[in-house]
């Protein structure tokens, strides 16, 4: 199919900041697939994908943390786009279908029943208990009476209290005493922890949704001084937005441009894999990127805050060594000092060398930007993990591969798939600048092959949808990468209302 845009449709593409080939390919791309990521092995501790730090490697790499990092700047970078909807699906179906009658309330409604068994552990509850007050309405009264969906409503309603459309990042997660934080305020609080510059600058960067940027800017005017005054930091937070350029149309299954009510072209957001643009505008020595939903209070973060430490300071020690290594090679590219440096991207960098590599090979393998990425062992937990694959030209490189990426009707595939004994956290430092201080451009080290294809209902209508490689999967595939065991303290991500019930996001 060939895409002929009208006048209209030029204009609209205009606005976007997308070309007609842009979209051409995207259509074709609809047409072709994506091919499925060639596994080799799940990256594991025994064939040492992954790295095993002993209480000797976490005092090094801690100090080298400190020692390395003091003249560094540092920034975390938080994806935190889009509505906490998601979190909210099990009490929105039971509002919508709940009128006060359950046969088996247990059985028909577990997570709900839950939910409300324990509404007053929430540290919201409060605030929708004052919510409902402004309205001349006693909680209390109502769910003795039974009225549940009024109190769900009252929670999850714009008009009212709006969890349902207000970004993860600004609900009342944590509870100290009479306090309540966002995980907004616990990003904060750990960048105050790990993450302050020599200035005693804390660098925050936010990926928000542009209908958000009002409440955010709203919430961090309320507690900036606070926090700055209570850790002894500068807080400098920034903001964006993920680029409409990175948006995808969207089709119908037969590749068919999809149009609204009104005859304009239906496109997405291309999905955490258009990030990179924002993270290629960050400009710092050391970027530490983690979920905007993991966190915990604060007697939980001391495990947090080491392993943060020592992923930074074994990425600050191995890339000191590596900038001195192409320096080296620029200096005396003779055979005895590639052989040195042949064996170092072999044993230190888990970088497949070509055999017969000469100097310009080399370098081009190690001057390309560096994460090491943490990982925990497999708790059953949705989502990637660490493997060696096979790339088109043969290569054999670390990834973050999905689920969605492998092929499952192949046996062996499946087999390695299943074999995977770890999990990917989103927990990751980054270095983004070459050894000649110069920023590299993030965009050239995509692997465009690596995107995802799904359908979604749009009412009757099937529309095909597709995703950009995503950020630390296949829009970081030609980085240099290494993985490092961390403990599962270390994650624990809110998925649903419910999770905040767990003993990790309690009071200590």
């Amino acid at each position: 199919m060939v895409f002929k845009p009208t006048e209209e449709d030029l204009a609209q593409l205009e606005v976007l900041g997308l070309t007609t080939d842009a979209v051409q390919q995207q259509i074709d791309r609809f047409k072709s697939g994506f091919p499925k990521m060639h596994l080799d092995a799940p990256a594991t501790p025994d064939n040492g994908g992954i790295r095993c730090l002993d209480d000797k490697d976490i005092a090094r790499y801690e100090k080298a943390y400190r020692i390395l990092g003091k003249d560094k700047k540092v920034t975390k970078f938080v994806p935190a786009s889009g509505a906490a909807t998601r979190m909210f699906k099990d009490l929105y179906a039971f509002a919508s279908t709940y009128f006060g009658v359950a046969g088996n309330f247990e059985k028909e409604y577990p997570e709900v029943k839950q939910f409300l068994e324990h509404l007053r552990s929430f540290a919201f509850y409060n605030d929708l208990k004052n919510c409902m007050l402004q309205s001349d309405l006693d909680i209390e009264e109502y769910m003795q009476r039974g009225d549940y969906s009024t109190v769900i409503n009252f929670l999850l309603k714009e008009q009212y209290l709006g969890y349902g459309s207000l970004p993860k990042a600004l609900l009342k997660f944590h509870r100290y005493g009479e306090v309540q934080r966002t995980p907004l305020e616990e990003h904060i609080v750990e960048g105050a922890l790990y993450a302050r510059n020599a200035d005693s600058t804390v660098n925050l960067h936010f990926t928000i949704s542009p209908e958000h940027r009002k409440a955010f800017r709203k919430k961090i005017a309320e507690v900036k001084q606070y926090y700055e005054s209570t850790f002894g930091i500068k807080l400098r937070i920034t903001f964006s937005e993920q680029r409409h350029y990175t948006d995808i149309i969207a089709v119908d299954e037969q590749n068919q441009p999809v149009r609204d009510d009104e005859g304009h072209l239906v496109f997405r957001p291309g999905g955490h894999g258009a990030l990179i643009e924002n993270l290629n505008e960050q400009r710092a020595d050391l970027i530490f990127i983690k979920n905007i939903d993991n966190v915990v209070p604060d007697w939980m973060k001391h495990t947090t805050v080491i392993y943060k430490q020592v992923l930074a300071g074994m990425l600050l020690d191995l890339r000191e060594r590596l900038f001195e290594a192409l320096r080296t090679l620029d200096a005396h590219p003779d055979a005895k000092t590639l052989a040195k440096l042949i064996r170092f991207a072999k044993e230190e960098l888990d970088i497949m060398v070509p055999e017969n590599c000469d100097a310009s090979t080399l370098h081009s393998l190690l001057n390309r930007p560096m994460r090491i990425c943490g990982m925990v062992k497999n708790q059953g937990e949705p989502g990637g993990g660490p493997f060696y694959t096979i790339d088109s030209m043969g290569n054999r490189t670390l990834q973050i591969v999905e689920s969605a990426q492998i092929n499952h009707k192949d046996p062996q595939q499946e087999s390695l798939f299943q074999a995977s004994t770890h999990f990917n956290p989103v927990d990751l430092v980054c270095s983004t600048k070459n050894y000649r201080g110069r920023y590299f451009d993030l965009r050239q080290f995509v692997d465009p092959q690596t995107g995802f294809i799904s359908k979604k209902s749009k009412g009757a209508l099937t529309l095909k949808s597709q995703e950009l490689p995503g950020l630390w999967n296949g829009a970081m595939a030609r980085w240099i990468t290494l993985f490092v065991e961390v403990p599962v303290a270390t994650f624990n991500p809110v998925k649903t209302v419910n999770d905040l019930l767990r003993k990790e996001h309690r009071e200590g």
